[in-house]
Order: C-alpha cells, then sequence, then structure tokens
C-alpha cells in the first residue's frame, strides 16, 4: 500500500528539489553579472514592465516589500537600478533602470538558451511544464484565499 506521507510523493517536495536545482544551473551564469537569481527576477520584470513602483514590483514578483527592499538597495548600490519618490505620490517609490541596468540586457540575453542547454530537456518540455506549474501556482493561490485564517478553531 502507498504510503500517503512518503517523501518522494510529496508535490511540495519535488517542487522544492526542483526549484533548488534548477536555481543552481542559473548561479554560474549570474555570477559574472554580479546578480544573485532573485535580483535576476527583479531586473526581468524591470526590463519588460519598468519602471515600476515598488508596490506594483511586489505584487508582479509575488514577493513582500519586505524582501523586496534588500533586493533594490543592493541593485542600487550595484549601479542597476534607482529609487526615487513619486513627485504625485510622496508615499509612492518609483523603480526605474540606469542606463548601466538597461545596458545589461544584452548580458542577460544569453541566459534563457544556455539554460535550457545546460538543462538538457527539449524545449517543448520546459514550456508544458511552466503551464504546469502556473496552473499550481494559481490553484495554490486560490486555496490559500479560501483557507481559514490559521487561529480559526473549528472542529
Amino acid at each position: 500500500m502507498d504510503d500517503p506521507l512518503a517523501l518522494e510523493q510529496q508535490v511540495c517536495f519535488a517542487l522544492s528539489v526542483a526549484a533548488r536545482g534548477v536555481v543552481a544551473v542559473y548561479r554560474p551564469l549570474l555570477e559574472p553579472m554580479g546578480l544573485t537569481h532573485p535580483q535576476y527576477l527583479v531586473m526581468l520584470a524591470l526590463w519588460q514592465h519598468g519602471p515600476l513602483s515598488v508596490r506594483d514590483l511586489s505584487r508582479l514578483l509575488q514577493l513582500d516589500p519586505g524582501t523586496l527592499s534588500p533586493l533594490l538597495k543592493r541593485l542600487e548600490a550595484s549601479g542597476y537600478l534607482q529609487r526615487e519618490r513619486n513627485p504625485a505620490d510622496e508615499r509612492s517609490l518609483a523603480v526605474t533602470l540606469t542606463v548601466k541596468g538597461r545596458a545589461l540586457r544584452s548580458q542577460a540575453e544569453r541566459i534563457p538558451p544556455a539554460i535550457v542547454e545546460r538543462l538538457g530537456m527539449p524545449l517543448d518540455d520546459l514550456r508544458k511544464l511552466h503551464a504546469a506549474l502556473t496552473e499550481v501556482i494559481e490553484a495554490a493561490q486560490q486555496a490559500s484565499k479560501a483557507a481559514p485564517p490559521p487561529d480559526d478553531r473549528r472542529s
């Protein structure tokens, strides 16, 4: 009989190990650019959608602003972006790429094909995996919205 608690059958375990493994494949490609994987995700968002408010960037990356803030500070210290108060709304912090940050994009364009090559998986399989993971993300978001608060003690 299958053990419902068998580690190798847990979706969370497979996702966790896969995420760590894929991020490890990115690491040697990002290091020469002076980026960590989370910083790379910030740069991807800004190359595609920037400039953005910190609030919008937080939503887009699905990161808590408290987690995002140190990433932005390090990227600003590296000269890749600048954070400025929005003159129209002093509470809003605008994140804008610098010339150096925009120039980094041409180097970053080599990363996706290098990842595909290093993983050695057909591009079609990776696209199917991406679609499946997007469904998992959406399902998890719906489940967390529907879940009762942790302190709700129902019998």
